[in-house]
């Protein structure tokens, strides 16, 4: 099994430093419509047999080109990016950025159980994406194409690779990045990581 996993392309929000999270469903903006065009015509030739985003618009519109070929599609929540809580919809003043920082910084260290009021925790966000990896596991296809959101797409990694959560901070997500993962033998095997060389179509 391939399995491609993105993050969704640029918004508005995202361009002016707005944090978005689970609760802010923002959609593409012009560049980030350009970037998943992109990565369609780089990638339009792989045969997907299954389309998977999460339940946030933002994914769609992202793997919107490979949906109008008619490619099954199943979203699903588990891969919904972390809940910020009374962050989401808020540009960061200097209290708010040191305040992410430290949660951050809890989470390199091991404490999984900081987060931010009215959200997720590291801990919480692991546990929805181990079952999401246990589907995966179970799946018939043989080419995937997943499109996710930053932080989820991080801790989905250190899963796959079965790292701590506490190496989230060291794998990067720019907007349509990729990650490309074999499965095999019982076995997830990285091939590309993070690889933005479609955006070279810009």
């Amino acid at each position: 099994m391939n399995i491609y996993i993105i993050r969704h392309g640029e918004t508005e929000l995202n361009r002016q430093g707005i944090v978005q999270g689970s609760g802010v469903d923002a959609s593409l903006n012009d560049k980030g419509s350009r970037q998943a065009q992109a990565f369609y015509e780089e990638y339009r030739q792989v045969d997907f047999e299954i389309i998977i985003t999460s339940k946030l618009k933002r994914t769609h519109e992202t793997i919107a080109p490979f949906l109008r070929e008619d490619l099954p599609w199943e979203q699903f929540a588990e891969i919904n990016e972390i809940s910020w809580g009374v962050m989401e919809g808020q540009k960061p003043d200097a209290a708010m950025i040191q305040r992410y920082q430290s949660i951050t910084k809890a989470w390199d260290a091991g404490d999984f159980d900081a987060g931010v009021t009215g959200g997720e925790s590291a801990r919480m966000l692991g546990e929805r994406l181990e079952n999401f990896v246990r589907t995966l596991k179970t799946r018939p296809e043989k080419n995937l194409l997943v499109c996710m959101h930053g932080r989820s797409l991080r801790a989905l990694v250190c899963l796959l690779k079965a790292e701590s959560l506490t190496q989230m901070s060291k794998f990067p997500h720019s907007n349509t990045g990729l990650y490309l993962v074999e499965y095999k033998d019982g076995q997830f095997n990285f091939q590309l990581e993070n690889d933005t060389r479609h955006l070279a179509r810009f």
